[in-house]
């Protein structure tokens, strides 16, 4: 079976059950647009979709979905956890998206229209700041925005991923003892071979010498004969136990990947169909159900694809 990797898991902050709070904290937009920007560059991105879904939709959802893996990638430190990019990394975002601009700049914008102090002198560089910049909306807005009515469905959606993900990785490890069974298996008739060809040769020698030569020594070869036809040979036995567990092994291994990863394809499907009914529905936080959406594409991509996975280009 193929195997398949699942270093997305990570990368993209998968397996974290995080979902955004209803409401921030604070008792002004000031104080609530600092809370916004302490959160993972995820929900970070997932509040400003939420915020502004009508205007932005899915392929701007597409732009910051890269937006959050490249930070996650260049935070050293708090990978997907981190929520702002030190000066450096800030200027490596901002060249890899081709921006112009200096991170003094940014914050000169962010001034200008009061979400940032005119004393303030961040540390780090939040997604949001980048954000409000990028897109010119109104951080009060965006720091009241609605994030819909339907966070229980959100959160339900969310644990639906998560055993998604807990089956893929499963599946991936059912996979790989596959592997190592099939390769034992490999090893083991291998060895096997080589001992029948052992064996053979001894009894073909055997023959030929009972058949040529003084009476003894065709006496001998006959008892030599007799004695490798009686039984097989210590080293032939065991290669013969080792193969025939070996063969059980690959089949029961095989047999448990491929259960594994049918259910997996299963928990896949329950989860696409759940979402498609939440987005369905009124009052819903579309850029919070398209962001889980988008991480259930994603790792189907570590999926067979005979199996309900997805090409990866």
């Amino acid at each position: 079976g193929d195997i398949f990797r699942s270093y997305l898991l990570v990368s993209f902050g998968f397996g974290h059950s995080s979902t955004c709070n209803m409401e921030l904290q604070g008792a002004d937009d000031h104080e609530k647009f600092l809370n916004l920007c302490k959160k993972p560059y995820k929900e970070q991105a997932v509040w400003f979709l939420n915020a502004f879904w009508n205007d932005l939709g899915e392929a701007e959802g597409e732009r910051l979905w890269n937006y959050v893996d490249k930070c996650s990638q260049l935070d050293l430190e708090n990978k997907e956890e981190g929520c702002g990019l030190d000066e450096m990394m800030a200027h490596k975002f901002l060249e890899e998206f081709k921006e112009t601009l200096t991170v003094r700049e940014l914050r000169a914008k962010l001034r200008s229209v009061g979400a940032i102090g005119e004393t303030e002198r961040p540390k780090t560089v939040p997604l949001t700041h980048y954000l409000v910049f990028r897109y010119n909306y109104d951080w009060h807005i965006l720091v009241n925005a609605s994030q819909g009515d339907n966070q229980e469905e959100l959160q339900k959606a969310q644990k639906m991923l998560d055993e998604c993900n807990a089956a893929l990785k499963s599946a991936e490890q059912a996979a790989r003892n596959a592997k190592i069974a099939q390769d034992e298996l490999k090893a083991a008739m291998a060895a096997l071979h080589k001992e029948e060809e052992e064996y053979n040769g001894k009894i073909a020698d055997a023959e030929k010498r009972s058949e040529s030569g003084g009476v003894v020594s065709r006496n001998k070869a006959k008892a030599e004969l007799a004695q490798l036809k009686a039984e097989d040979p210590l080293p032939l036995r065991r290669a013969k136990i080792t193969t025939a567990a070996a063969v059980k092994k690959a089949e029961k291994t095989k047999l448990a990947a491929e259960e594994t990863l049918a259910q997996c394809k299963a928990k896949f499907q329950e989860a696409q169909d759940y979402l498609n009914k939440v987005k369905a529905q009124c009052g819903s936080a579309q850029g919070g159900i398209w962001w889980i959406e988008r991480e259930l594409h994603e790792a189907k991509k570590y999926m067979p694809t005979a199996k309900g996975g997805i090409s990866k280009k």
